[in-house]
């Protein structure tokens, strides 16, 4: 499994339930990476998408303690049907996308995070784990910075050295 997001300089991730910054070299990254794979969010998250629907050309579960049941995603109600309902899918296929509470809970079994790190201060009121301050990451790739709807942005990969197994023994 992987996370993927964007992050300002103090690791902000969201405001009021939305993006920060529209950054369209983040967005265009973020489609062409999880488009035909497995997305992974909590309610929040599918409440901040337009209409509240979910991503198009992804399998979106969604974990929904109260939510009802729906056609258009996979609901589940707790971290354990999560796990089994992800296992279903190889682990290179899964990514989280938010929010912070998924985040938090998925980042010891993430492989990789994908950080589009964004040099700005945004007006966050959600925060992403310090990777550079946790032993058990490593920044394993960095871009040069680039320009975009002016912000300077780069796009980042850490490994996580030592991933948790939420697979069952086969």
């Amino acid at each position: 499994m992987r996370a993927i997001l964007h992050a300002d300089k103090n690791w902000g991730i969201g405001s009021n339930n939305g993006l920060m910054f529209r950054i369209p070299a983040d967005m265009k990254f973020f489609k062409e990476t999880t488009t035909g794979n497995v997305v992974v969010m909590g309610s929040n998250t599918l409440k901040s998408f337009p209409g509240g629907k979910p991503l198009k050309d992804r399998v979106n579960i969604v974990l929904y303690p109260d939510g009802d049941d729906r056609d258009d995603c996979k609901i589940v109600r707790s971290v354990d049907e999560l796990f089994s309902e992800i296992e279903k899918y190889p682990p290179e296929k899964v990514f989280v996308i938010g929010g912070q509470m998924m985040y938090k809970t998925l980042l010891p079994y993430c492989e990789e995070v994908f950080v589009t790190k964004v040099e700005a201060k945004g007006d966050a009121d959600a925060f992403f784990e310090n990777l550079d301050e946790n032993e058990n990451f490593r920044l394993i790739y960095e871009s040069a910075p680039q320009e975009t709807n002016g912000y300077t942005i780069k796009f980042t990969t850490y490994k996580n050295l030592r991933v948790e197994n939420y697979r069952k023994a086969e």
